[in-house]
């Protein structure tokens, strides 16, 4: 259907999920590790753009979950420097597909390539969020 770039953590379990969803539904991905990627303020941008802190940030980041990091006091411009500094505090997966820069996979601009998947299964919320979390185990 479609040629897809997923910018993933390879490994997690839940860009497993989300990438079988897509090859299910005959789309063809292009896989990147998001965390040795060259990140740059303009690479990063067309995903975050217009996002709050919280929205763009990576819940699971064991910086974020132990306190480290509180994306509620940040402004924008210090959680994109965070992102690019540190790339495990951006939340996957990221998405380039027909022109669209898509953060998660909850983005409803996503669903004509998600075939016929019907979302009874959660493949956004990490299964591992009470105890250690995807990010945890790298």
């Amino acid at each position: 259907m479609a040629l897809i770039v997923f910018y993933e953590k390879p490994g997690c379990l839940n860009g497993e999920k989300q990438k079988a969803i897509l090859r299910q539904a005959g789309n063809v991905l292009q896989e990147v590790d998001i965390l040795t990627h060259p990140w740059t303020r303009e690479a990063l941008l067309p995903f975050v753009a217009g996002k709050t802190p919280a929205a763009m940030m990576n819940a699971t980041a064991p910086a974020i979950k132990n306190g480290a990091i509180n994306p509620e006091r940040l402004s924008f411009e210090q959680a994109l420097a965070l992102m690019l500094d540190q790339p495990i505090l951006i939340k996957r997966p990221l998405i380039v597909v027909d022109g669209l820069a898509l953060q998660g996979f909850s983005d409803q601009r996503l669903q004509p390539y998600l075939g016929n998947w019907d979302g009874r299964e959660d493949v956004v919320t990490c299964p591992n969020l009470q105890t250690l979390s995807c990010d945890e185990q790298r």
